[in-house]
């Protein structure tokens, strides 16, 4: 399996592997294990940031993980310095994701039997609707109708496939400690199978499509089968990403010698992050920069190039 230069998982593996995987390569191959030692990379436990914005066990999850991987100065702003919240925008994305997300959750949560039929669904979208970050009423009643005819389809879809699996849990925050630091995933849902199996189902609100090779490639969606594999030792787990757009899905299982050797890659990542001196790291001018909150503080710097 190959990855691009560009993608988040190939700028992980650049990170845990730098001198492997060099940042001249335009592609690696996936299955490293076999040549790859973490010996060199051993971080020292003391040198974790004791400051007042990193907590006594600090944590890291996938949303800290891919924001330091996309731009180590924006993870300072969103994370470690206060001055920075300031200037976060709602964003209408979000508030279109998290109405859905809501929604589904209730739809498949088993104590809610309030929210089973098609009307009902469309009833609990109208209570959760956020209004938050859209321009404009138009820009929101379009995205309103998207959501509604989404929601509509995926209902529809659900009461003639048969079952397979039970819903275990929805909406559900699952962590494990590693000692010097703690990680977190909050998973949209999980479902369990006939045969032991748990499956990690991840709602995406703004993709049409997906295949095996994205989910394999997500952060997330490993860490999540990695949060799953330590609260649930033995079980198999596999990571399904749904386009709630067209309802594509697809899935991958991370499991034996791989899911041993993410974990791995993942804590010496973490413990890079943690210990980190962010004051001294310079912004650098990158395509995501137009459209970042925190572009004022980093203009405030005089060597950040214009645009």
């Amino acid at each position: 399996m190959l990855y691009s230069r560009k993608s988040v998982y190939f700028q992980f593996l650049v990170k845990v592997h730098p001198t492997v995987f060099s940042e001249g390569n335009c592609q690696c191959r996936k299955r490293w294990s076999h040549q790859l030692s973490l010996d060199s990379l051993t971080l020292s436990r003391s040198r974790l940031r004791q400051t007042s914005h990193v907590p006594r066990k600090p944590s890291i999850s996938p949303s800290k993980i891919t924001t330091y991987l996309a731009c180590p100065v924006k993870y300072r702003f969103t994370y470690l310095d206060d001055r920075a919240k300031w200037l976060l925008r709602a964003k209408s994305y979000y508030s279109f994701g998290s109405t859905l997300h809501r929604v589904l959750q209730r739809f498949h949560d088993s104590g809610d039997s309030g929210v089973t039929t098609t009307s009902e669904v469309l009833a609990a979208y109208d209570e959760s609707w956020i209004d938050a970050g859209f321009s404009s009423a138009e820009e929101m009643a379009e995205a309103y109708g998207e959501g509604k005819e989404i929601l509509e389809r995926y209902v529809a879809e659900a009461q003639e496939k048969p079952v397979e699996a039970k819903t275990l849990f929805v909406e559900r925050q699952l962590r494990h400690d590693f000692g010097d630091f703690v990680l977190i995933g909050r998973i949209d849902r999980v479902d369990e199978y006939e045969d032991g199996t748990l499956e990690v189902v991840d709602y995406k609100s703004g993709r049409t499509a997906v295949t095996e090779e994205d989910v394999a490639a997500d952060i997330a969606m490993c860490c999540y089968q990695l949060l799953l594999s330590k609260k649930y030792p033995g079980r198999p787990t596999r990571a399904r990403i749904l386009a709630l757009r067209t309802g594509t899905t697809a899935a991958h299982s991370l499991a034996g010698e791989e899911l041993e050797t993410f974990e791995r890659d993942i804590t010496t990542l973490a413990r890079m992050i943690l210990t980190e001196d962010f004051d001294q790291r310079k912004a650098v001018r990158k395509p995501m920069c137009d459209y970042c909150d925190f572009l004022t503080l980093c203009k405030q710097d005089p060597d950040f190039p214009e645009a």
